[in-house]
């Protein structure tokens, strides 16, 4: 199969390993983007897996989550040559699909989500490298009024930091992050439907509740290098080894109905 001409270049894989993060303008079309929101409200399946959570407020973000590929349109993105070759490049070698969730944010309602590492919660299900990493594919604008993503430049650097439970979410130790952000900048990842935001499993991330009167919808895609896999059995572990799909064949998925019997899981954090 031909590269993707979508891939990261070489300066993003650079800023990926400098920053924790690389934001791609446009990785997804306005058509890809339209067809996943069409999912995403209209499919029963979604609509019976979704599930909130509650911030320490009680505002709540609704998620849904699955560890598996399917034969849809999510699985089309997910197993994409352009978030596929590009998470090669960043990690060093193959990757494995972890899961992908939907992180949906009610206008007015929709919670905010504590500082947090996503290997800090993944390596407490048994994999032992940081060799990990998520892509952030807006489905919505994403704003700060929103609740937009929010990360601290080059903390992937800090290495894992200890997590705790807050109000069913799992926050990193705050007085490790305070520390950081005396040293770090802190920067909004706002975007546009179709940007997508590469950032390592140690970058220490948040987002705000949603005050503003739209949705912030994202849809994000997890993933683990093959040579990391967990040592713990463990039911929601996700380690599947993907072929890559040419980027022009996504839209071919764009009909196909979510499988009923998709297993979904539970996760106890997000974005």
């Amino acid at each position: 199969m031909a590269q993707s001409q979508l891939s990261l270049t070489k300066p993003e894989i650079d800023q990926f390993h400098a920053d924790g993060y690389v934001l791609r303008k446009a990785l997804f079309s306005p058509e890809e983007v339209e067809r996943l929101n069409a999912v995403v409200n209209t499919d029963p399946a979604i609509r019976e897996a979704t599930y909130g959570l509650a911030d320490a407020s009680g505002a709540t973000t609704e998620l849904a989550l699955w560890n598996s590929l399917g034969d849809d349109m999510f699985a089309a993105i997910a197993r994409s040559a352009r978030i596929v070759e590009s998470l090669e490049a960043v990690l060093g070698g193959e990757v494995a699909f972890y899961h992908s969730k939907l992180t949906l944010k009610r206008p007015k309602v929709g919670g905010s989500w504590d500082w947090h590492q996503d290997y800090g919660y993944w390596y407490r299900n048994g994999y032992l490298f940081p060799h990990m990493a998520s892509v952030f594919i807006a489905l919505d604008p994403s704003r700060k009024e929103n609740g937009c993503l929010q990360v601290l430049k080059g903390s992937h650097h800090l290495g894992r930091i200890e997590h705790g439970v807050n109000q069913g979410q799992v926050g990193a130790d705050m007085v490790r992050v305070e520390a950081a952000m005396e040293k770090m900048e802190l920067v909004y990842a706002e975007m546009d439907p179709g940007d997508a935001l590469f950032f390592h499993g140690n970058t220490l991330h948040a987002s705000s509740a949603n005050t503003s009167d739209r949705t912030r919808n994202v849809l994000l895609c997890c993933y683990n290098r093959a040579d990391n896999a967990p040592v713990f059995d463990r039911p929601n572990n996700g380690h599947t080894k993907i072929e890559a799909l040419e980027d022009e064949r996504v839209m071919d998925y764009a009909d196909r109905p979510l499988d009923a019997e998709r297993p979904f899981a539970k996760a106890a954090v997000d974005a």
